[in-house]
């Protein structure tokens, strides 16, 4: 029954692609998936206060919608096929799938094929964590630019003499003579993790080692996960539990990651670093080897 459902939901996700509809502000201004999530999951009404959202939240939203739309209040909601493609995927083959579920699994809901019953109140798990999350936002705007621009200037001279690796944030990477270290854009800052992923921050933290413990480093207008103690190597830390998803959803992974990791091999490789990618399973560097030979990747085995 499980394998069904999930040919069915594959194949409404390669009809619901087509449709799009304009962004709302909120979405556009969305640092990370797992915000969206949340942004977009506080409009309709849960019977769970939110819990399965929030645990959910970290992956795409058509694993978080399968995964969850058993704790929506569907006394509350009349799920309409206005597209019809519903229909066109159980004319295609797909196993039998419940109209709600399909509406619901889209990319984006088309107006009119929710109706919600009532003033929806964001739910009490669910604002918590956007709250949590502005709050973070808020923080880092309000950071005086000349506390970054100090952080920037605090790069270690030729001459200076490293600590042993033990005494951690102490030890600045040494300097490469290379001409990319004089470029403002090439120098490391450190700026605040993006809040929400606390498991995915703590990975970030501690697998490399991450030369600025709480912190992203923003080279080249790019944002990386981690500056690695003691060398010049970039990463980027991926945390999700890839070997649950559907094939399909492996798949729209993928490409969406060697388009992110491509943009930022190229700018740490113009800046004189090298590049990493850190993935918790063997599925996922496999998968992601196949695809792109020239990425480094290494398992963390960080789990969610």
């Amino acid at each position: 029954m499980r394998s069904q459902t999930c040919s069915a939901l594959l194949l409404l996700l390669l009809l619901s692609a087509c449709a799009t509809t304009e962004p709302s502000l909120g979405e556009l201004e969305a640092p990370n998936p797992r915000f969206a999530n949340l942004q977009r999951a506080a409009q309709y009404p849960w019977t769970d206060d939110g819990h399965c959202v929030v645990r959910e939240a970290s992956n795409e939203w058509p694993l978080l919608a399968e995964r969850c739309f058993h704790a929506l209040d569907h006394d509350r909601i009349k799920f309409r096929d206005v597209t019809g493609r519903c229909a066109v995927a159980s004319r295609a083959g797909a196993a039998a799938v419940g109209v709600g579920l399909c509406v619901f699994l889209a990319p984006e809901i088309i107006v009119g094929a929710m109706i919600i019953a009532g003033v929806v109140v964001v739910a009490v798990v669910i604002k918590e964590e956007l709250d949590a999350y502005e709050r973070s936002a808020s923080r880092e705007r309000a950071r005086p630019k000349t506390q970054t621009r100090r952080s920037s200037e605090q790069e270690p001279v030729a001459d200076r003499e490293p600590t042993p690796r033990g005494l951690g944030r102490d030890w600045l990477p040494p300097v490469s003579s290379d001409s990319t270290e004089s470029r403002p854009e090439c120098r490391p800052i450190p700026v605040p993790h993006a809040g929400g992923d606390d498991p995915h921050n703590e990975c970030a933290d501690k697998y490399p080692p991450n030369r600025y413990p709480g912190k992203d480093v923003l080279v080249g207008g790019k944002r990386f996960d981690a500056l690695q103690v003691g060398v010049r190597r970039l990463w980027e830390i991926k945390t999700y539990r890839f070997d649950t998803y559907a094939p399909f959803v492996r798949n729209q992974v993928i490409d969406d990651e060697l388009e992110e990791f491509e943009e930022e091999r190229n700018i740490a490789l113009s800046c004189g670093y090298g590049f990493v990618v850190g993935v918790s399973t063997e599925a996922h560097k496999e998968a992601l080897e196949r695809a792109a030979r020239e990425l480094e990747i290494v398992v963390t085995g960080c789990k969610r």
